[in-house]
């Protein structure tokens, strides 16, 4: 049967990649970003999906992604929250009162709003997987200048860890996906070219490509997996293998041919 997934903020980066592979995979696919020049800029790229303006920082329009979703395909069978932002990466006291704000409402309300909504309506039709997107500082990880991020990130893994207690013996599953590192404009976007050319050293032993990471992902999300698992793309063992061969040269910046 054919799979219906949700993925919210699937206009660019790691959601688009995921709307383009989930499709192809056979998936009917429904995904949201904030504006219509974005959803309308993803239309053009991934013309079988359908895509809806909205903010996931709204209960509300949360509420009318899922009736759209459930309006075309009669049901959604997974849903990706996806949608998230990352500051400037400067100190605590530093960082403009409006991006902590920002930043605070969108990785982790909007997250809580959308999950709400959607388990609610998950328990409702008797079924249905929450995948909530990771990112760094999930697993403790902490790093000057992304104290903001960090901690929402860590804020989704414990509200994952605890919606999947709270759905045990519902039929509705809660999970982890763990990107690992990717290139996107949220890891490089405030980097000036000099921080750019030293950051790259790790990114190319760490880091993937868009491409590279979301076919995976969106494999592993359609086989499914026990509540409150994680699927994770940069393991610990896979990282110090990287580590270890380091004199294999990567760009990940390079475009493919």
């Amino acid at each position: 049967m054919t799979k219906v997934v949700v993925v919210t903020g699937g206009t660019r980066g790691i959601g688009l990649g995921l709307v383009r592979e989930l499709t192809a995979r056979g998936a009917s696919v429904v995904y949201c970003g904030r504006s219509h020049d974005s959803v309308t800029r993803a239309q053009d790229q991934v013309p079988q999906a359908y895509g809806v303006v909205a903010d996931v920082t709204d209960r509300a329009a949360v509420r009318r992604l899922w009736d759209a979703a459930v309006e075309r395909h009669g049901r959604v069978d997974i849903w990706i929250n996806n949608a998230g932002m990352s500051p400037a990466r400067k100190r605590l006291w530093e960082l403009p009162e409006a991006e902590l704000d920002a930043t605070v409402d969108l990785n982790l309300r909007g997250l809580l709003h959308a999950n709400a909504v959607v388990l609610g309506a998950m328990t409702a039709q008797g079924g249905g997987a929450v995948w909530n997107m990771e990112g760094f500082g999930s697993n403790g990880m902490r790093r000057p200048g992304l104290t903001v991020y960090g901690a929402t990130k860590r804020a989704v893994t414990y509200s994952t860890d605890s919606l999947a207690k709270e759905v045990a013996g519902t039929g509705v599953t809660v999970h982890h996906l763990s990107p690992g590192m990717v290139v996107t404009d949220l890891l490089t976007h405030d980097y000036t070219p000099e921080e750019l050319a030293q950051a790259k050293k790790i990114f190319n032993i760490l880091a993937d490509r868009v491409e590279t990471v979301t076919p995976w992902l969106a494999a592993k999300v359609l086989a499914g997996a026990p509540n409150g698992a994680r699927v994770a793309w940069l393991t610990q063992r896979k990282a110090f293998f990287r580590f270890l061969t380091a004199f294999r040269k990567r760009d990940v910046f390079k475009e493919e041919a």
